[in-house]
């Protein structure tokens, strides 16, 4: 069964998240060691929370894997990208790994 990781950046009033490096560098990273495990990824821009509500958060990815194994793979080889969020993100992200049901 598909299991996905999504990483989510709140967005609170001392956040602050660099956006063109996240795309540029950031993701070209989490490509590198964590890619060959992955079998889809999306990123979401945050814009906002509802009509005239800013958005709670800047980013959130969602990593779709093959299986928990893949998953786990992914997981060994994140070290480079973990070292890296404090590049472009000054908050503590969260993260949420569940069953993909549709």
């Amino acid at each position: 069964m598909s299991v996905s990781l999504q990483v989510l950046y709140p967005s609170t009033g001392d956040t602050t998240f660099d956006h063109d490096y996240y795309a540029a560098t950031h993701m070209a990273i989490v490509e590198k060691h964590m890619g060959p495990h992955i079998d889809s990824t999306v990123i979401v821009k945050g814009l906002a929370g509802g009509p005239d509500t800013p958005p709670g958060y800047h980013a959130i990815a969602t990593m779709v894997f093959k299986d928990q194994a893949a998953l786990g793979e992914a997981m060994k080889a994140a070290g480079p990208a973990l070292s890296d969020i404090p590049n472009f993100y000054n908050g503590q992200p969260q993260t949420l790994v569940g069953e993909v049901t549709g």
